[in-house]
């Protein structure tokens, strides 16, 4: 049995397949990013799902991309718990970076790669070899234009009263923005991200509203400037996008994408189908 992990950092999505390619069974877990949750977290993740839970002696091979794996120490962290859980897997363990290439790009084929769900992130693909110019320090510092990165613009704003009113009722109403609340999520509880992320729903919800579209536009072109532009061929190649945020606002993300001279290439909510079909065609 072969599993197949798409992990971003709110939830995983893992499909089995049988050594000749047909699929056995498609589930979910919580995201098992590594860099925000400890062993304890991340083994009882697995645990706690039936199909992993019951089919773990039986996998032969894991392939795990994953949000929060661009270190070694991190694949090294995450591979030790999956020999323990997985007995009998050989585990291949990469950034979920290449999720998204493998989802979007042919090999062989140039393009720039993006991530814009939970957190954010940008690569070349020169169709063989994965570039990045950008290291990621995470969601505090980085993570522009993603749901994280929104969530907390929309929170920043409604507490420094720069949300119109009209939209500062409805966000009030929609969610609970006691302070205790907000920072209990932020500095006590896992995933802080996760948590930001929620927030961006609200946006998706409002975005004919001119503050939303303003707080999009500005979060995507931020996004593009610091991330896509430090590519010299950024003008030059299509630029794919996988998640959440790029799938809902994909309208407003093609307008700014095509304001600066770029090639709008494939977008994708989940690059889990397109990775099925990349592991199948080299079973």
């Amino acid at each position: 049995m072969i599993l197949i992990v798409d992990s971003g950092a709110t939830k995983s999505d893992w499909i089995a397949l049988d050594e000749n390619g047909e699929q056995l069974f498609l589930t979910q877990t919580l995201g098992l990013s590594p860099e925000v949750l400890t062993k304890d977290v991340i083994e009882d993740r697995l645990a706690n799902n039936f199909e992993l839970s019951k089919n773990r002696e039986k996998v032969s091979h894991l392939y795990f991309y994953g949000a929060g794996c661009g270190t070694d120490r991190m694949k090294l962290f995450l591979k030790a718990i999956f020999k323990d859980y997985f007995p009998n897997a050989k585990a291949d363990v990469k950034e979920d970076t290449y999720a998204a290439i493998f989802a979007t790009t042919k090999v062989g084929h140039q393009g720039i790669v993006c991530i814009l769900g939970t957190g954010s992130n940008c690569s070349y693909y020169d169709g063989n070899q994965l570039f990045q110019k950008v290291t990621s320090l995470g969601y505090i510092p980085m993570d522009d234009g993603s749901g994280n990165f929104f969530g907390r613009k929309l929170i920043r704003d409604y507490y420094f009263h720069k949300m119109p009113s009209d939209l500062a009722h409805k966000f009030a109403a929609s969610h609970d923005l006691d302070a205790d609340v907000i920072k209990e999520n932020l500095y006590k509880q896992p995933n802080p991200n996760t948590y930001l992320a929620t927030f961006a729903r609200f946006l998706i919800e409002n975005k004919e509203h001119p503050y939303a579209k303003g707080v999009i536009d500005k979060g995507f072109q931020q996004f593009i400037n610091n991330y896509v532009m430090q590519f010299e061929l950024a003008t030059k190649v299509p630029i794919n996008f996988v998640g959440s945020i790029a799938h809902y606002l994909r309208d407003e993300l093609t307008s700014v994408l095509l304001r600066n001279d770029l090639i709008v290439g494939v977008i994708r909510q989940r690059p889990i189908e397109g990775l099925v079909d990349f592991h199948r065609s080299n079973m």
